[in-house]
């Protein structure tokens, strides 16, 4: 008996939609592929310079690593807070950690720039990724203080594999997002292995320059 061949939209609730919906949500995430295109100060282990949207994904890729030690949380939302942290950097850029000013309006400015880039997409969407972006912002539910310890690892994990700097570079490293890494025993125990491995690159910087 040869398998019966089922339309896609009988078989399942993946059938057609309205067309202009469609049309919003591709127009979205044409507009959102910018973020590939939007350069952090970082770069990968090959000295490549490292997009938004690569630490966006390592980001998200965290919580599917750690998802057995992230019990009693809303993993599909915290998933979600990860991916759409930075999307507003598709239109005005990255601010690097050492270049940003408590009065530099960079909040707002991020928050008008993720409301431009989602403004193709319908309502509903629109006020969902809305709703998410604030609650990344305002840092009040478990799900969004995880993101951004999270996001400060990430970063910090990712300078550990470029090529060494100088000393200065990883001495604010050793302080950056400490704030946001004291969040939880899960986040100080990553964040002490990775300023164990700072402390291990300083040290060889120095080692290196006393012989020259």
């Amino acid at each position: 008996m040869t398998d019966q061949i089922i339309p896609a939209d009988k078989a399942s609730p993946l059938s057609r939609m309205d067309a202009n919906r469609l049309s919003g949500l591709l127009s979205f995430l044409q507009a959102a592929e910018q973020l590939k295109d939007t350069l952090r100060s970082g770069t990968t282990r090959k000295k490549r310079p490292e997009s938004t949207a690569e630490h966006t994904w390592r980001l998200a890729l965290m919580v599917l690593v750690f998802e057995r030690e992230l019990e009693g949380l809303d993993l599909q939302r915290l998933i979600k807070l990860c991916l759409i942290h930075d999307l507003g950097e598709a239109i005005s850029g990255d601010v690097p950690a050492p270049s940003q000013r408590q009065d530099d309006d960079r909040q707002e400015r991020e928050r008008r720039d993720f409301e431009t880039l989602c403004a193709p997409l319908p309502k509903d969407m629109r006020d969902h990724l809305m709703a998410l972006w604030l609650e990344y912002a305002a840092a009040e539910t478990a799900e969004a203080q995880l993101a951004k310890a999270f996001d400060k690892l990430e970063t910090m994990l990712q300078h550990l594999l470029m090529p060494p700097g100088d000393v200065i570079f990883y001495e604010f490293n050793l302080t950056y997002g400490r704030e946001r890494t004291d969040f939880s025993p899960l986040t100080r125990q990553i964040r002490d292995l990775v300023d164990k491995g700072t402390r291990q690159i300083m040290e060889d910087l120095q080692n290196a320059a006393s012989r020259t």
